[in-house]
Formats: structure tokens, C-alpha cells, sequence
């Protein structure tokens, strides 16, 4: 259904959509420009079908999750780092937090989020007042309520993404032909949180579960369920009981009513998990991505693992795929990949039993016939959840290909189990055994299934043990996920985390164990191989294309059939002379109570009036 959802349709939107709306750059608006009235556009549940697809359109391509929103946003952090090289008002500053309101990248990703508000608000204004919504037949009303839903989440969505970012943004309820005020002033981020949380719950009410939409005739495909609405609310509310950084006081703070939000995200999250027959963990996490995420033109997610996720288009489109696989991932033939990289100490965190590490970590870049590996250092290690060399139907080496049709995961069921288990933590004081039940399903699928590997009989059962346990699983289970950072944010940890990155990274570029916990992985290894050595014909995909262990002792000299590669090298700033390495530039101007937002774009303040900066730019 991929290949349907998202090509037809989106090709039909654009005509819908040049019909409906034009964009306008300077004032968050879209002006209507056709003599056709909406009672036109929405006669018939076909024709708002299509315009809702337009609104689902404006989360992909090069501005939205295909690169921008998920890959450029969303680093640098403890576990994933940007583009090498020096500043460049562009994504390395991002990446760095050097940004300024005149960066390259914020104005087209803060213009698509508006136009999907705005094409969101066309539909949640005009479905629900369509004949066939009340006097239609049982389907049609149920078609129409499932797109009034959706709607509403996708505006949820939006919104989420922008105030995330950018904190206190312009917030617009009815779409702008019928405003009169092209200057709108920033709305206070509690407000658009609270907004759009009761949207949600009306939302409940209208899309049915993933199970329930074949008896509406429709296919299993990646438009929004139950679940989805679910899951999307609870982590709007972890979001919204969360810290972030205020324009008055210019801090990092937390309102005292935060547990009414707490509360919501655990119920949200338990209605989830009570439905076992909707979603539940993939039993094996590297089958989840290699056969699932990566088999493009597929809907192939039997256990409904993927909650909430971003269609893209296929086609080599800038407008409506992504760059997943092109632009992160490994290097492919000495091309494509390594946009993104695996911060070192990051790898060594994980247990070495952690199945999840050679899935999230590739030690490997891919030669020029496509199938063989070839291993790499740590600085050079790419992320791995997204790789052109496990798309199927296969990517030829040569290809010059930049958009492979690889959908963006927004959520996944184990991230409800540890929203569930976090929220219940804050509520109570400390995990109750549901909260610890939820966590330890994470941590067994992550080993195998093999409890004693994963340590589920010691999993910490007091608050701020059990508060730690969870800040570290959500950093090994969601890595390369567009995730951490802004965990860390709510979280306000940002600072601290980034401050402990770096000084296990100075350890570890002395080749020494980092002190600093969670690297110092005590039982997990005494040791590190400085020199590793892979097998000169190896084909695989994980740790087996190396001869020797990454937690011992190197061998004095090259076993039969291998190639050496420095494994470790000097990855931080040298005390001594002041020189910068490339993980030297890891988060390297990050400033707290600035950081932890981006500057809206000069363009749009110089546009509005009514708009101010954002704290320190």
C-alpha cells in the first residue's frame, strides 16, 4: 500500500493543493487562490482524502523528516554527531550550536512545518462540516471521522515539532483565509501543549485502531491509528511536564503542575500496552530495521512495532522522500553515507552482549562491489539504523541515487513501554512492578531474550535509581532516532550529558577506560584494542567482519586473512596543545539556557512584527 499512499496521492495533492492554497513565505500564511469554493474540494470523501494527503505531505522531502527535521535538528548529542568540518552557517553549526537566526537550514523547515498547520486546519475546519460527515452512509461518516482524526493529530504533530525547537512559536487554530491578523505574536508553549493535548483526545474518538481499519475498507498502510494518537499524546505530555528553556526568566524550568501531564502519558501509554493485539515489540531488534525499516515499497511490521511513522514518497523526490541511507548510514563505494557519526564512547557504552549496539554502530563502510565490509575507526563510525546496503530491492554501488523511499519513525512501542515506565516512576515515587515489567521487556529484547544478560532481576526499584536506568535504556534503545537530544532537553540534562561525553572522550583518546559512568562498563571490559583486524572477505553486517575483540588486548601481529585498522584514535581536545580534533567539535559552542532552542529565522521576524528572539541570539 506504500507504493498507492504515497505516489499516487501525492501526486494528486499537488494539483489539489496549487488549486486550494499558494504558499506564502512572509506571513505564515497560505492565501486561497481559486475560484473554487470548499464546498467544492470537500464534496465527496475521495476529494478531502486528497487534501488531508497534503497535509500528511508536508512531514516528509528534504525540509521535513527527510533530512532536515530528523538528521539536521536533531544533534549534536551523546550518542550521535554531525558533519565534520568547520563552521558553515549551515548544518555543521547546528550541529555545534553556532547557529544563528541567519542559518541557511531554519527558514524552509519553519515554512513546511506552517504549511502542514495550515493545511491541517483546512481540513479540521471544513471535513467536520461536510454533508456526508453527519448524513452520509455508516462508512463514509466513518471514513470522514477517521480524517477529521488524523487531522487533528497531524496539527499535533506540527505544532510539537515546532515549539520543541523553538519554544513560544505563533499558534493558529482556523485556517488564515479566514483570519484577518497576518502578524501573529508568539503564543506560550503551555498553551499550544495543552491545545493540541485535547485535540488528541478528541482524536481518540475518531481514527480507529490498526486492526479496525480494513473493516472501513481501507488498507494497513502509515496513516495514523489509535495507537498513534495515543502514543503522540503521551509524549506531547512528557513534553509538556518536562523542563524547557523560558523567555522570561531565560532558565530551564519545570511548572509544578507536572504530574498532571506525567499522569496523562502513563494512561495514554497503558491503553497502548492493555491492546495487545495492536502493537507490541519485534522480537528481534535487527530484524526490526533490516527487514522492516529498510525494505522499502513494504509494510512488514507483523508485531506493530512502528507506532508512528513519516511516508515517504520514493521517486527521488526532494519534495516528498528522504535522505535516510543516503546522507547517514555507512559509506557505500567511497560515496553516500557517513553524513552522521556514532560518537565513540557512545559505542562502548553499550553492554557488549546489547544486540542493539552492532545495529545502532557500523564499525564497517562498504566496498565498491557493494557487499564487502571493510573496517573502519571509531571516528569514522556512521549510524546504523538507516543503511542504503540493507534497502531492498538492492542499491547498485555505482548509484548516484540521494532518496531511497525509507520511511522516518516517529514512535515505537518500546518507546511507550519506557514512557510508561517513566511516567510511572514520577508518579509514584518510584517503579511499580507494571513500570518495571515495561522496562525489563525492553531490556530482554535488547539481549536475546536472556534475563540474566540483560540484568532484569537487579533492575533498580527506587526513584532515582530507576530514573538513571531509564535516562541510559532510552539512549541505547532510540540512538540515530532523532531522540536523545531533546530527551535530554525535558529531561534538562542536556548540559551535563554533553559535558560527560566529552570527558570520556578525552579518556578514551589516551586509550584509557572513561572514569565517568555510564562508560565505565566494570565487568564489561578491563581492556581496549587499540588496532582491530577484519576479515579481507568479510560479508557481514555487524561485529563478525572482525577477527579479535573491541574489549582486549590487540594481537601482536595480523592473523591470517585480516587487514589492520587503528581503531581507537585521539578523539578530543588535546590539553596540552589546545588542538581540536573532529570530536573535539562535538557540541562545541553549546550554551545552556540558549541552546536548548533554536533561533526563529531573521526572515520571519523581519517579516512579523509581533515576533521576538529567542533567548541568547
Amino acid at each position: 500500500m506504500k507504493t498507492v499512499f504515497n505516489k499516487k496521492w501525492l501526486i494528486i495533492l499537488i494539483s489539489t493543493f496549487s488549486i486550494l492554497t499558494i504558499s506564502c513565505k512572509k506571513y505564515l500564511q497560505e492565501n486561497p487562490i481559486t475560484s473554487f469554493g470548499t464546498n467544492y474540494v470537500f464534496g465527496t470523501v475521495n476529494d478531502a482524502y486528497k487534501v488531508l494527503i497534503g497535509a500528511y505531505a508536508q512531514l516528509a522531502g528534504d525540509q521535513g523528516y527527510g533530512i532536515r527535521l530528523s538528521m539536521y535538528f536533531s544533534v549534536d548529542g551523546d550518542d550521535i554527531c554531525g558533519p565534520t568540518g568547520a563552521g558553515d552557517n549551515d548544518r555543521r553549526d547546528i550541529a555545534r550550536y553556532s547557529v544563528t537566526s541567519n542559518n541557511l537550514q531554519l527558514e524552509k523547515p519553519w515554512e513546511q512545518i506552517y504549511s502542514g498547520i495550515e493545511r491541517a486546519n483546512i481540513c479540521i475546519y471544513n471535513i467536520p462540516t461536510m454533508a456526508l460527515y453527519t448524513s452520509g452512509t455508516a462508512t463514509q461518516k466513518a471514513e470522514l471521522q477517521r480524517m477529521y482524526g488524523e487531522a487533528l493529530t497531524l496539527r499535533a504533530q506540527f505544532y510539537f515539532e515546532a515549539v520543541r525547537n523553538w519554544g513560544d512559536v505563533p499558534a493558529q487554530w482556523i485556517p488564515s483565509s479566514m483570519s484577518t491578523n497576518l502578524f501573529i505574536p508568539r503564543t506560550d508553549r503551555d498553551t499550544i501543549y495543552n491545545h493540541i493535548l485535547n485535540d488528541l483526545l478528541t482524536a481518540e474518538n475518531l481514527v480507529p485502531w490498526r486492526t479496525q481499519v480494513t473493516s472501513l475498507g481501507d488498507a494497513l498502510d502509515e496513516r495514523i491509528t489509535l495507537g498513534a494518537v495515543k502514543a503522540l499524546r503521551a509524549k506531547i505530555a512528557l513534553f509538556r511536564g518536562g523542563y524547557s528553556l523560558r523567555r522570561d526568566t531565560k532558565t530551564m524550568q519545570r511548572r509544578s503542575d507536572y504530574l498532571t501531564y506525567y499522569q496523562i502519558a502513563k494512561q495514554e501509554c497503558a491503553d497502548i500496552i492493555a491492546k495487545t493485539d495492536q502493537h507490541g515489540l519485534d522480537p528481534n531488534f535487527k530484524d526490526l530495521w533490516k527487514n522492516n525499516v529498510c525494505a522499502v515499497n513494504k509494510i512488514q511490521d507483523p508485531y506493530g512495532e512502528i507506532v508512528f511513522q513519516v511516508a515517504m514518497s520514493g521517486g527521488n523526490s526532494a519534495a516528498g522522500d528522504s535522505k535516510l541511507g543516503y546522507y547517514d548510514g555507512p559509506r557505500v563505494n567511497n560515496a553516500r553515507g557517513n553524513g552522521l557519526f556514532i560518537v565513540p564512547t557512545y559505542f562502548y557504552s553499550f553492554d557488549r552482549n546489547d544486540q542493539r549496539r552492532d545495529v545502532t554502530c557500523v564499525p564497517y563502510s562498504v566496498a565498491a562491489d557493494g557487499v564487502t565490509k571493510v573496517g573502519i575507526a571509531t571516528t569514522s563510525m556512521a549510524d546504523g539504523k538507516y543503511r542504503s546496503d540493507w534497502v531492498t530491492p538492492a542499491i547498485s554501488p555505482t548509484s548516484a541515487a540521494q532518496y531511497f523511499g525509507i520511511n522516518w519513525i516517529l514512535i515505537r512501542f518500546s518507546d511507550v513501554l519506557l514512557m510508561f515506565a517513566e511516567a510511572d516512576n514520577e508518579i509514584n515515587n518510584g517503579p511499580s512492578a507494571a513500570a518495571i515489567s515495561a522496562f525489563n521487556q525492553v531490556r530482554l529484547r535488547a539481549f536475546g531474550g536472556n534475563a540474566t544478560l540483560a540484568g532484569t532481576a537487579s533492575t533498580p526499584t527506587t526513584h532515582d535509581a530507576f530514573f538513571t536506568a531509564i535516562v541510559n535504556e532510552r539512549w541505547w534503545e532510540f540512538g540515530g532516532e532523532g531522540i536523545r537530544k531533546y530527551d535530554l532537553i525535558r529531561w534538562n540534562l542536556l548540559g551535563s550529558k554533553l559535558t560527560d561525553a566529552k570527558t570520556a572522550l578525552l579518556a578514551l583518546s589516551k586509550y584509557q577506560i572513561p572514569s565517568v559512568a555510564p562508560y565505565n562498563q566494570g565487568p564489561s571490559y578491563t581492556s581496549l584494542a587499540v588496532s582491530m583486524y577484519y576479515f579481507t572477505t568479510a560479508k557481514g553486517d555487524d561485529s563478525t567482519i572482525w577477527s579479535n575483540s573491541f574489549y582486549a588486548t590487540s594481537p601482536t601481529s595480523t592473523p591470517t586473512g585480516t587487514a589492520k585498522v587503528t581503531f581507537l584514535t585521539p578523539a578530543q581536545i588535546d590539553p596540552t596543545t589546545g588542538n581540536v580534533s573532529y570530536m573535539g567539535r562535538l557540541a562545541q559552542f553549546f550554551t545552556p539556557n540558549k541552546n536548548e532552542l533554536l533561533p526563529i529565522p531573521q526572515v520571519t521576524l523581519d517579516a512579523n512584527y509581533m515576533l521576538v528572539q529567542n533567548p541568547g541570539y
